[in-house]
């Protein structure tokens, strides 16, 4: 085992830096770079005109076509593109972004002048609060219920929850959580919840218990509309994983021993069940810190990482997204080792030292 996470560690920089180029790539070539909005600002017009009419991908040299319309002088792009770091070619770019990551120097905002990797740290806070709740609630009530299903199949138990939680499932999250602010939320027909924020403006005044439940409070109607529809996949992948492990041979084999029905649930079941389940934990952890709760960020106001990469993604604000892609990058590849050395301790029988990584 020691000698496969030897190995995966170190083929994290190599993935790491593909991930990167190819994304790289992708931003550079794509229209409406931060000297195309600069420039579209500086000529008083909206950003889809900008692109429309000076098209060009970012970095490009727009001297041209400004020149062309008597419009911006030329020297000016030249200080834009400097200022920006579009002065160097796109290779030496991404060297030295590569040599700065190296020490977790994730660089500077271009619009906000801050470092991104305090950014990212301000952000984290609510994007793991929604995130983290969000998991543990859909984990702790999909497998139980999971795995009642599949020991429970064909049973009035087992349609009646497949019917809530497919319902559950066909309502769009950002449907829920518009009619949860409108029903629940201050301003709307019961004012019992807050309407944005993670926590009060007073929450530093507040004791320790009250700011427990403040923080509960807010966090109530934006979880809600995150669990409500996250129940359906987990669940169905949890009693299928279970029932095509019940009808193996090895499982009628143990109960002809008289071994008692809990007992070849959980002592023999359970291991080889779960595997595919913790499959998927490293990525749902990911997509909920970063991108999974992005509606409910931006629904109920709360700033988080979600937020902050789609903001970055609409101002083409460069360090942002790729500070951002780096850190998920690296935490699902950390997380994805992990869940390897989950395997083994789920199933000893698995052995990762005679595997090829």
């Amino acid at each position: 085992m020691l000698l496969y996470v030897l190995r995966r560690i170190l083929l994290m920089a190599p993935t790491l830096v593909g991930v990167l180029f190819v994304n790289f790539v992708i931003i550079q070539a794509a229209p409406g770079g931060p000297v195309d909005q600069a420039i579209a600002r500086l000529q008083g017009t909206s950003l889809d005109a900008g692109v429309g009419v000076l098209g060009g991908g970012a970095g490009a040299t727009l001297e041209t076509e400004l020149s062309a319309t008597g419009g911006i002088d030329p020297a000016l792009i030249e200080e834009l593109e400097r200022q920006f770091g579009f002065d160097k070619p796109a290779h030496v770019r991404f060297l030295i972004m590569l040599r700065d990551y190296l020490r977790f120097d994730l660089g500077e905002s271009f619009y906000q002048d801050v470092p991104v990797i305090d950014l990212i740290f301000d952000r984290l806070p609510v994007s793991m609060s929604l995130g983290l709740w969000t998991l543990l609630i859909v984990y702790s009530v999909s497998i139980p219920l999971g795995i009642r299903k599949a020991t429970a199949d064909g049973s009035r138990f087992d349609i009646w929850t497949s019917v809530v939680i497919l319902v559950g499932y066909a309502i769009p999250a950002f449907i829920l959580a518009v009619l949860l602010i409108v029903l629940f939320a201050r301003g709307g027909m019961i004012e019992y919840f807050p309407l944005r924020g993670l926590v009060s403006d007073d929450f530093g005044d507040l004791g320790l218990w009250a700011q427990v439940k403040d923080y509960f409070w807010h966090l109530a109607l934006p979880i809600t509309a995150l669990v409500a529809g996250s129940f359906a996949t987990l669940t169905m992948l949890t009693k299928n994983s279970f029932l095509d492990e019940i009808h193996k041979q090895y499982v009628l084999t143990a109960k002809a021993k008289g071994l008692k029905t809990q007992r070849v649930l959980y002592g023999h079941v359970f291991r080889n069940a779960m595997l595919i389940v913790i499959a998927g934990f490293p990525r749902a952890l990911v997509g909920a810190l970063f991108t999974g709760v992005l509606l409910a960020e931006i629904i109920f106001s709360l700033d988080g990482l979600g937020l902050l990469g789609f903001e970055a993604i609409v101002t083409r604000d460069y360090p942002i997204i790729f500070g951002t892609l780096y850190i998920s990058t690296l935490l699902a590849l950390v997380l994805q080792l992990l869940t390897d050395i989950t395997y083994t301790l789920t199933d000893p029988r698995i052995d990762f030292e005679s595997r090829e990584v």
